[in-house]
């Protein structure tokens, strides 16, 4: 549980740790094996996806960063390059793990070109040789580099990405903080970073790349900060945690190791097994067992302890393919301020007439409109009451019809989460309900 927890870009004290930029150096090592390439479903679309062809020590990045839970991998970081928007934005994958556990998912960096020439990089990944090399293959200068959350799985990586492009400007969302102790952002060895402010129309991309920030310290020992992003020219919204789409296939950067030691019947699947007799076979490397990994990973990202990992596919499913908010995010977070965070999307959608949404896991770029959008967070609406819905009627009805498909996650999973909320709330970690009528 713990370990899901850490690995995953969601707010808690447990993976608010403390972070020593100095620690992440690079070393050079011979790489492992080469990634097949994989297909995301039908509904994200992407072209022509690149990684280095030289690999070995253009790979390695030793990150031994996010005590007492740092995330791997530790030194071998593959970088997949897939351009979205033909010369205009790019998006660069890492795995992304805990520490030495099996649970992996991805985590992604996006760069947009802008009509001066430069490139805007949001939520800076691991800069690797072959990252860098990726990055400068778009024969363009870095220009601006955005840090648009707290969440310490992004901000790791500013310091050092940055150092790489000196001349750039770097953009930080508000109020960031660490657990246990609050450190300047000069400890994470980010310098002289300016402040992004909600709809600041002084931003030097304003005429291109607009910005909603959703802000709620009410939450817990920290605050919750996101900003979201709108390319005007592209069409494309852009958040970091708000929204998942979880593909069917896994992402060409996670590892094959990592999908076989997931899909190996360890200790969490035999306390995760509904009782059911748990076989001790070896692991072949096959289609299937590729397949069982991903799916395990999804489910403890996604429940942390969901209620049966030996056989995972029918609660996959339910989780699979959709536009939806986290689980986590949900409960320990939107759950809490339900006000705030229906006039965030409220702006967003009314203000924004996106058609794809790139977030900063999982899936990505999503074929999604405002409606889909709308639907994912369908369940504030039963939080909030009929007196806080300020949307067109048909709008309504239409968004909570989806958003009911959307919001359901199977209650036997949602079980450790429920319980988890309820002692951190009990524990004072996490706040109760602070607005709306139900908690």
């Amino acid at each position: 549980m713990v370990a899901a927890i850490a690995a995953l870009p969601k707010p808690g004290p447990l993976q608010k740790s403390l972070i020593c930029d100095g620690f992440s150096k690079r070393f050079n090592f011979e790489q492992v094996s080469e990634r097949k390439k994989r297909n995301f479903n039908s509904l994200v679309v992407a072209s022509g996806s690149k990684s280095s062809s030289k690999g070995g020590s253009e790979r390695f990045y030793l990150n031994f960063t996010g005590f007492p839970f740092p995330l791997g991998p530790f030194l071998n970081r593959i970088t997949i390059r897939t351009e979205v928007v033909k010369n205009s934005i790019w998006l660069f994958e890492q795995e992304q793990a805990l520490g030495f556990s099996s649970v992996s998912t991805n985590i992604r960096m996006t760069v947009i070109k802008l009509k001066s020439g430069g490139l805007w990089v949001h939520a800076p990944i691991a800069p690797t040789k072959e990252c860098i090399q990726l990055v400068k293959e778009l024969n363009a200068p870095v220009e601006y580099i955005v840090l648009p959350t707290f969440a310490y799985e992004h901000k790791i990586f500013v310091g050092p990405f940055s150092r790489k492009f000196p001349k750039a400007q770097i953009w930080v969302a508000q109020r960031q903080w660490s657990w246990p102790i609050n450190l300047p952002l000069e400890f994470f060895g980010i310098f002289r970073a300016k402040a992004l402010v909600d709809e600041d129309e002084s931003t030097p991309w304003f005429d291109e790349i607009e910005q909603k920030v959703l802000s709620a310290p009410e939450v817990g020992i920290g605050p919750y900060v996101e900003v979201a992003f709108y390319h005007k020219r592209s069409q494309t919204l852009m958040v970091t945690d708000a929204v998942i789409f979880v593909p069917r296939q896994p992402p060409e950067c996670i590892s094959k190791e990592s999908l076989l030691a997931s899909a190996k019947n360890g200790l969490a699947v035999k306390l995760l097994s509904k009782g059911k007799e748990v076989p001790e076979e070896p692991v072949v490397d096959n289609k299937s067992n590729r397949q069982k990994g991903w799916e395990r990973m999804v489910l403890q990202i996604l429940f942390l302890g969901p209620s049966n990992l030996l056989e995972p596919t029918a609660s996959f499913a339910q989780m699979s393919q959709k536009l939806i908010v986290s689980p986590i995010v949900k409960t320990l977070v939107f759950s809490k301020v339900p006000e705030k965070v229906q006039d965030w999307i409220d702006r967003i959608t009314s203000d924004w007439r996106f058609k794809r949404i790139i977030p900063a896991h999982f899936a990505a770029p999503i074929n999604a409109s405002r409606s889909e959008f709308l639907a994912a967070f369908g369940f504030l609406d039963e939080l909030l009451g009929e007196q806080y819905i300020t949307r067109p009627s048909l709008s309504l009805l239409f968004a909570s019809l989806m958003g009911k498909a959307a919001s359901y996650f199977p209650p036997d999973d949602m079980k450790t989460l429920s319980s988890l909320d309820e002692f951190l709330v009990s524990a004072g970690v996490v706040k109760k309900t602070v607005s709306g009528r139900k908690r």
